[in-house]
């Protein structure tokens, strides 16, 4: 019997997804000056390798929601900020 997908969104959507909030994590960060270690250790993560793969989209590796609410916190940004999914015109 064939597997059949009930959801409303693809793989590749979710990915896409994730790589945007990733992306905008990056980004806000080094415009903050601030390295994956030290945003990590001030959101209360101690793997900084943890970090960097929710960061770069590794081994299946996305941060949740009270990591973006502490990183929207530890960068002074709008927790909006960091869930856009697309770019200004």
């Amino acid at each position: 019997m064939a597997d059949i997908d009930f959801s409303n969104s693809s793989k590749e959507e979710i990915s896409d997804f994730y790589t945007k909030i990733s992306n905008n994590v990056k980004k806000i960060r080094e415009e903050k000056n601030k390295t994956q270690q030290e945003l990590a250790l001030d959101i209360g993560i101690k793997s900084i390798a943890f970090f960097s793969n929710c960061e770069n989209n590794r081994y299946n590796k996305h941060f949740n929601l009270e990591h973006l609410y502490k990183i929207s916190k530890s960068l002074t940004v709008p927790l909006e900020e960091l869930l856009k999914l697309n770019e200004a015109p």
